[in-house]
């Protein structure tokens, strides 16, 4: 089960990269072009400044707003074994008729009902029907009536067709889901700081499957999130009621009741997963380290600067589930020291520095009791780096830079000049190092390695291979792995063109 939930992970590193520039674009343009932001700070408020932090909110919104799409289309790629692109485009179709098929039956049956929206866990079970229908049917061979559909076309059509059934179970087993999370929800308001950590938990638990969108709206902008008079007004709902106290002249002493359901998640997004960032980079073989430092230091900093964490949290929920709920419990944990601690800062969209910021620093320490988050922060980064750093080494955790397939033995990072056209001659050798077209089955390659299986493996020059670059050839199951680093998918892509395999 953990050898298939780290290939999920490993297929979800190409829509994860992604993330960081979308969750940049996201985080500064829609925190910057919030109305209330806005109105507390006129000196944004210039047209020109508003229509680039528009343009740069909905060009990273619509990143995270078809985020499961992406991560069914991600996983379709990664574990279809040939022909990605019919693999990837049967995802799509599944998914879009999974929650076609949903609605309408809403409609039919409960026009009443509220919508459902089954978020990640509905992307990957249709991404995996999909793949496994790909794999299996990808060269079926129909009736010559029915020829046409045949062969890769005749993957959408069954893919589609699954995705009904799929959307009908959807349909009977997701609103009980959803009433219990209703139901929880009720009880966490009721509950002081117990259920302030209740809250923080389970908004964080549920984020790992894109389902927290259940949970923070009714806390948000009902009741649950509590009831307060502000200028002579009764408000409900936690970020109403801190909207309405920053918009009244008149308020002094901290900001209250709202910020319950806010203050928590800054030690997490600008402390403790940048932490665990240094943790998972401090984890990788020290000769390995130049390849990966880019990675973890871009999604540090976006969860640092916007308060956007899905890029580093998928690179450890899929292949350490366990590590994941540790995470969500340190977030509770987080959630419930800073109510005890009057911690009483707001927010428009999430927990980075940007509004730290705007609703903690610029606000003022009698409002916010900002200062405090700056020393249980440092704390709680030393609780995340030491914690991931001990699960990581324990349990041999497969985080990015641990696979073995990931990265290549000498951890060269270092760029060299090449062209198009060296490359393409480079595959021509390589073509023949591996004992020709004719001994070539199957070409892929991972981050750094290209895996390539044959027929014979008696007939591989690897003294040939690593004269055009690779620092180590290995045989592995009717097959090599030739480490060439950042060159490897590209040997991949032109040795495909030259001997026309599917890729």
């Amino acid at each position: 089960m953990f050898k298939q939930l780290q290939k999920i992970g490993k297929a979800f590193m190409l829509p994860i990269a992604i993330l960081p520039a979308a969750g940049l674009l996201l985080g500064i343009g829609g925190a910057l072009s919030n109305p209330t932001t806005v109105a507390t700070y006129p000196v944004l408020n210039v047209p020109f400044l508003q229509g680039v932090f528009s343009i740069m909110s909905a060009a990273g919104s619509v990143i995270f707003g078809n985020l499961s799409l992406l991560l069914c289309i991600g996983l379709c790629i990664g574990l279809a074994k040939k022909d990605k692109g019919t693999a990837a485009l049967a995802g799509v179709v599944g998914y879009l008729v999974m929650n076609a098929s949903i609605q309408a039956m809403l409609k039919v049956f409960n026009p009443d009902g509220k919508a459902i929206d089954t978020g990640v866990i509905g992307a990957l079970v249709m991404g995996s029907i999909a793949v496994y229908l790909h794999n299996k049917y990808k060269n079926i061979e129909l009736p010559q009536v029915l020829g046409f559909f045949g062969g890769s076309r005749f993957v959408p059509i069954v893919t589609s067709l699954s995705a009904i059934f799929v959307g009908a179970v959807f349909f009977i087993i997701w609103p009980p889901f959803q009433n219990m999370l209703i139901a929880s929800g009720t009880a966490i308001s009721k509950a002081g700081p117990i259920g302030t950590f209740f809250y923080g938990f389970l908004m964080r638990l549920c984020g790992a499957v894109g389902l927290h969108h259940m949970i923070y709206p009714m806390f948000w902008y009902t009741e649950l999130g509590g009831v307060q008079e502000v200028a002579g007004k009764m408000v409900s709902g936690a970020q109403n009621i801190f909207f309405a106290q920053l918009a009244d002249p008149n308020h002094t002493g901290l900001f209250t009741e709202g910020t319950r359901f806010f203050a928590g998640r800054f030690s997490t997004m600008m402390f403790g997963l940048p932490a665990a960032c240094l943790a998972m980079y401090h984890c990788v073989p020290k000769n390995k380290r130049k390849a990966f430092g880019g990675l973890f230091l871009g999604v540090a900093l976006t969860s640092f600067i916007t308060g956007i964490t899905e890029p580093i949290e998928f690179m450890f929920l899929f292949v350490s589930p366990l590590l994941y709920v540790f995470h969500a419990f340190l977030d509770g944990l987080s959630f419930l020291i800073a109510d005890i601690l009057k911690i009483s800062i707001g927010n428009t969209f999430s927990g980075g520095i940007i509004d730290f910021t705007l609703f903690g620093i610029l606000q003022g320490n009698a409002k916010t009791n900002w200062i405090l988050e700056i020393p249980f922060g440092l704390a709680w980064a030393c609780l995340y780096y030491f914690s991931f750093r001990f699960f990581i080494t324990k349990f041999n955790i497969m985080t990015p830079g641990r696979g073995e397939e990931e990265v290549d033995a000498q951890g060269d990072a270092t760029a060299s000049v090449t062209t198009k056209s060296s490359l393409k001659n480079d595959a021509i050798e390589i073509i023949k190092a591996l004992g020709g077209k004719e001994n070539i089955e199957d070409v892929d390659a991972c981050i750094t390695r290209l895996r390539v299986s044959v027929k014979d493996v008696s007939k591989i020059d690897k003294a040939t291979l690593k004269k055009i670059g690779a620092t180590d050839v290995l045989e592995v199951g009717g097959g090599i792995q030739a480490i060439y680093g950042g060159k490897a998918i590209l040997y991949k892509n032109h040795i495909n063109d030259i001997l026309d395999l599917d890729d």
